[in-house]
């Protein structure tokens, strides 16, 4: 799992990175983090600086960072009773219509550690440009126990 993001200089967020309701969990964007907190590479669109691959490794980081961040917020990943939601935007280049094949790295990922009971979740998949150029950036929204 990730530590929180280093924030580049001079770049202010004023939210939360997972906001807890309820019996929900609402998890911000993220982008991909290295285990540290830095951006991970490479950055660019999907379908010119970055492989369909390189996304879909990169959308896995986003999933282990939501861990890392959910982890933080709630002390126990076992908490989780359900992921529920996951948006997915994938920047790309003009002609990239893929964005289904990178977004299954936080799927998968997600699926693998929970299994179908609790991993299975609604999904969407869109192209768009994303801050500091990361491939992707991922929200999702989890059930929680207690």
């Amino acid at each position: 799992m990730c530590w929180p993001m280093q924030v580049p200089s001079g770049l202010q967020l004023p939210f939360s990175w997972v906001r807890v309701r309820d019996n929900r969990a609402y998890i911000s964007g993220h982008i991909p983090l290295n285990e540290g907190g830095s951006i991970a590479h490479p950055l660019g669109k999907v379908g010119a600086e970055v492989s369909a691959e390189e996304g879909y490794q990169a959308a896995r980081r986003v999933a282990l960072a939501h861990l890392g961040s959910l982890k933080r917020a709630l002390g126990d990943l076992d908490r989780i009773s359900a992921w529920l939601r996951v948006f997915a935007m994938v920047n790309v280049a003009p002609e990239f219509n893929q964005t289904p094949l990178v977004t299954n790295g936080y799927s998968d990922l997600i699926l693998e550690l929970y299994g179908p009971e609790v991993g299975a979740h609604a999904r969407s998949s869109i192209g768009m440009m994303i801050p500091l150029n990361a491939p992707v950036n991922c929200e999702a929204e989890v059930e929680i126990d207690g």
